[in-house]
């Protein structure tokens, strides 16, 4: 064996201690990637693993700010250009104060797989900052915004790399962000995605990690001759890609039961029907309260501190953030007949978690696939900036649907390992390198 796991896995640990999450992600798509590496050695002969692993470009600086009390804060920020093979860098920016530099590499090497499953020209970048947006007034954060964008706009641009939201960055945030860039600039150009609809934003773009995320699913369960149709699901988070997550499976039929917050989980035995989503919509985007509120409306169980995945389900849709389902989580879904798991966040489920779903050998959607629906659109939106048009929420959609399909179809070749069975997880990793690894060697030693 020309690659041995633990050996690479051992120089990639080296080279970036204490980096957890990232270790974890290269690891999940390594284990993948090298058995096909062996039987296509033009990739071991190019260092492509090698090469891939370590980011293009790392950019950090600091972002001083100026808060309503007249003190000056001061917060780190960061942009890592993680490949750049197959288009220009793209996705989101993070505001979290979790965010440090392995997070941001691991979203970043994922970003690289699931940017290529979509097959739109996109390379793979993350970034954000250590800022909490909670609690700030909207002067606060419109000064922070100001200064994180005065640094980073001298690093991106519509051809060289194009960020969009991720936690923390909402509409809100994406408009002094580009307001900045514009007034630093002097240009009106697709710079970042997530933007209003009055100045170059794209239909379904807050829709579309939700809705992608059922569309996934949706195209697992056909492969097996079913539907969504009146599954029982578990969704946790309450964000946007968990609220739109329970519009679209409400629109296919299915039935939401929980939602959940940092703080703990509902369930709603009857589901969450439209009225009811329309009243967490206000409670989370407007009033920016807690889910436990929606316990109290609606008189259905609050469990404080916990996760939705002890509740009895068809299908889970893991939307809140990485690593909240581990082992006991997964052997609890299936024990209590869970028979699809399609992610929404990034990086949601564990390496333990992971192995018993492959053992059990349900649906598992894995993030860089389940989740691409937001970066589909996002590149579906420079597309639209480019040709200074924009499309109906029907066309978008419609591309989006067209987009989860292929990705699923990608998953497919690349992961079928019997008639009856497949590896959704490897056909994900084998499919998103192929193209960026293949592009690397036509491009020679950048």
């Amino acid at each position: 064996m020309a690659y041995v796991l633990d050996d690479f896995m051992a120089k990639v640990i080296a080279k970036n201690p204490g980096e957890v999450e990232f270790h974890q992600a290269v690891s999940e798509v390594v284990e993948s990637v090298i058995p096909f590496i062996e039987e296509n050695p033009k990739y071991e002969h190019g260092k492509i693993l090698e090469r891939m692993v370590e980011p293009e470009r790392v950019i950090m600086f600091r972002v001083p700010w100026l808060d309503d009390k007249g003190n000056i804060q001061v917060n780190r920020g960061f942009r890592i250009e993680m490949n750049s093979a197959i288009g220009p860098y793209k996705g989101g920016l993070r505001f979290h104060p979790t965010v440090n530099l392995g997070i941001l590499k691991f979203l970043a090497f994922e970003q690289v797989f699931k940017n290529s499953l979509t097959t739109l020209p996109m390379g793979g970048g993350k970034g954000g900052s250590d800022f909490d947006p909670k609690g700030k007034s909207d002067n606060e954060v419109m000064r922070f915004c100001q200064s994180f964008m005065t640094e980073l706009s001298r690093h991106i641009g519509p051809n060289t790399d194009v960020p969009a939201g991720d936690i923390g960055v909402g509409g809100r945030e994406i408009g002094f962000l580009f307001g900045q860039y514009k007034r630093l600039r002097n240009e009106f150009t697709g710079v970042l995605t997530g933007k209003d609809l009055n100045w170059g934003g794209s239909l379904i773009r807050p829709e579309a990690t939700g809705y992608g995320c059922v569309y996934f699913a949706q195209n697992m369960l056909k492969d097996k001759g079913d539907s969504i149709k009146g599954k029982v699901c578990t969704v946790s988070g309450s964000g946007n890609v968990a609220q739109y997550t329970v519009e679209k499976v409400n629109e296919l039929g299915g039935k939401v039961v929980t939602l959940s917050d940092s703080s703990g989980y509902i369930y709603d035995p009857d589901g969450i029907d439209a009225e009811k989503l329309a009243y967490v919509m206000h409670l989370k985007n407007v009033k920016r309260g807690r889910i436990k509120e929606y316990a109290d409306k609606y008189g259905v169980e609050y469990h404080e501190g916990q996760r939705p995945w002890g509740v009895k389900c068809d299908i889970a849709f893991p939307s809140a953030t990485q690593n909240e389902i581990d082992e006991s989580d997964a052997e609890t879904l299936i024990s209590n007949g869970c028979f699809v798991v399609s992610e929404g966040a990034n990086m949601p489920s564990t390496p333990a978690a992971i192995e018993v779903y492959l053992k059990n050998k349900i649906l598992y959607g894995p993030a860089k696939a389940a989740n691409a629906g937001g970066v589909a659109v996002s590149g579906l939106e420079m597309s639209q900036n480019s040709m200074r048009l924009s499309w109906t929420r029907e066309e978008v959609d419609q591309k989006l649907q067209q987009i989860m399909k292929d990705i699923h179809d990608t998953c497919v070749k690349y992961g079928r390992e019997s008639e009856d069975y497949v590896n959704y997880m490897a056909g994900a990793n084998i499919g998103g390198f192929v193209k960026v690894a293949d592009s690397m060697l036509a491009q020679g030693l950048v």
